[in-house]
Order: structure tokens, then sequence, then C-alpha cells
């Protein structure tokens, strides 16, 4: 957690450098359009200057100054690296120390969950570059980890005879994967609709949305989002249809309309709705990223008021 925290407080740095950056290059863009409007001018009034006017208004437009990398950007990643090499052996350990896969109570879930969540951020960094996401990845890591060592923590205890098949390793496997998927999709959303925003406002008006100009468009931000909240909804089925089978194997039946049984078909239907609302063309945009952001609110609310406040037969919170 404290490794987490450090890398946070990078990528904080990096999105403060990235305003900066972006005020820098929209002063040059401004100094550039003044130049060609004074240009204009002057070619307007000295038309009939001939030759020699037409030379000085064709004078080539100073570019705006790209962003550089930054070394916080850099120092950020690092430290996340670091701090899931930490993560996975803590995990690791855990399931030595129980003699089994670490996943049979909430706290057991959430360390799995929130190394899966980081590991996906770091694999995906190989096909796009999303280390802009750096502080929400381990803002929200810091923000689990430490609810659930606070609130969730039990001491290794045996499993119950339900939890003690090669099915929990299936299940509980798929779903990590999943939430690790949709966290950055929601992630993606969250900054889609900022940087709708930000595009539809004027220039003087962007204020702390600066940032979002060093970041890809509205258009590119939903499309990774969707790309990779297919990736999770695929995960998510599979765990929906492990759940059965393993429910059938355990109680006989492969539904009964247990709480944690509804609230997963619901997270399903949510997830589809969206994929489904994207590929139509009149629910692209900004309804399209709320619904995403509504569905990981329900993946949310599954794991913490569904398992703590709410009694079934998935009562596997160990508190």
């Amino acid at each position: 957690m404290i490794v987490y925290s450090i890398a946070f407080v990078f990528y904080a740095v990096d999105l403060a450098n990235r305003s900066g950056d972006a005020a820098v290059a929209g002063a040059a863009r401004a100094g550039s359009a003044r130049a060609d409007e004074t240009r204009l001018a002057a070619g307007a009034s000295g038309a009939s200057g001939g030759v020699a006017t037409l030379t000085r208004t064709t004078a080539p437009v100073q570019q705006a100054p790209q962003p550089k990398r930054s070394r916080s950007l850099r120092i950020g990643f690092s430290l996340t690296v670091l701090g899931f090499a930490i993560h996975l052996a803590a995990t690791i350990l855990r399931g030595i120390g129980a003699g089994r896969v670490p996943w049979a109570n909430m706290y057991e879930f959430a360390l799995t969950a929130t190394c899966a969540i980081v590991l996906i951020f770091l694999v995906v960094q190989f096909f796009v570059d999303l280390r802009f996401l750096g502080t929400l990845v381990t803002g929200m890591t810091v923000l689990f980890l430490g609810i659930s060592k606070v609130n969730f923590y039990v001491e290794i205890v045996p499993l119950q005879p339900a939890l003690d098949s090669y099915w929990l390793v299936i299940h509980i496997l798929v779903a990590v994967l999943a939430v690790g998927f949709l966290t950055l999709s929601f992630g993606l959303s969250i900054l889609q609709l900022l940087q709708t925003k930000r595009e539809a406002a004027a220039e003087g008006e962007q204020g702390a949305l600066r940032f979002l100009a060093t970041l890809p468009s509205a258009v590119r931000l939903e499309d990774i989002a969707y790309r990779l909240a297919i990736i999770g909804f695929v995960f998510w089925t599979f765990t929906l249809i492990a759940g059965s089978i393993w429910a059938e194997a355990a109680w006989s039946r492969y539904w009964g309309w247990d709480v944690k049984e509804v609230w997963t078909f619901v997270i399903w239907v949510l997830y589809a709705g969206f994929i489904h609302a994207r590929a139509t063309r009149g629910w692209r945009g900004t309804r399209s990223a709320w619904l995403n952001v509504i569905a990981y609110a329900a993946v949310i609310f599954n794991f913490t008021i569904v398992n703590v406040f709410f009694k079934g037969l998935h009562a596997y919170s160990g508190l």
C-alpha cells in the first residue's frame, strides 16, 4: 500500500505537469492564430502590392510544442511494477499459508482482485498506452486494500464444504479477471465524459480540465473502453456459467434466485445493455459512457453491500 501510494503521488504530479504543458501548447496555438490573422490582414491591405505581398503572407506557421514524456509518469509506472511484485508475493504467501487458492473470503478476494486489476493494467501497456490511468488504478487499489485490511481481514480458516471444489478456482479466477478489465473500462469512460465536456467548452473555460488536452480524444477513449468492456463481459459470462454449474454440484440446482446470483445476473444484463447500446449508433457518446459507469457501480455494490448486508447461500465473507 505504501508503494502504491507513492506511485499515486507521482501519477498525480504527471497530471499536473500535463495541465502546464497543455497551457503552453494552447498559448502557442493562440500565438500562431494571431500571427495568421496578422499575415492575412497584411495580405488584404496590400493586395495591390503584387508578388512581394504574397511572399510575406505565405510564411511558415509555427507549430505548438508537443508535451514531453513526464519523468513523474515513468517513476510512477516503475513504482507500480514494484508494488505489483510485492502485492503478488503477498497473495501467493496467503495461498501458501492457507494451503489453497487465496480467494475463499472477502479479504482474500479483494487481495486477489486488486492484484488482477494492477496486472491487467500493466499488461495492457504492451498494446495501448494507458498509463494516464495510473492515478485511478493505484488510488482504487490503495482504497480497496485499506478497506479490506481494516474491515474484511480474517484469519485463515478451513474451507466450507460448499467451497471445497475445483470450481472455486474457475469461478473466482474468471471473476477477478473480469473485474480487472471492467475497472479499466470504467476509468476510460470517466475520462471520456470529462473529455467530452472539455471538447465542448471554449478554450478559456476549460480550467482544471486542461490536462485532458494531452490525452486521447473522447471518441478514442470510448473505443478503448468498449473493447475492454467486451473482454470483461466475456469473462463475466464465464463467471455466471461456472457459478451455475458449481451451484448444481453443491446444491443440486443451477439457479435458485439467491441474492448473489441475482446481482451477478444484473451486472451481466447491464454490461450486455452497454455493449448493445454502444453498437447502436444512437447510444454512442455520453449515454453509453454513463451506462458503463452504472454497470461498474453495480459491480462494486455486489462486492461490498451485497456480500456484507445481504444473507444467502453465498454469504462467504468470513466476517
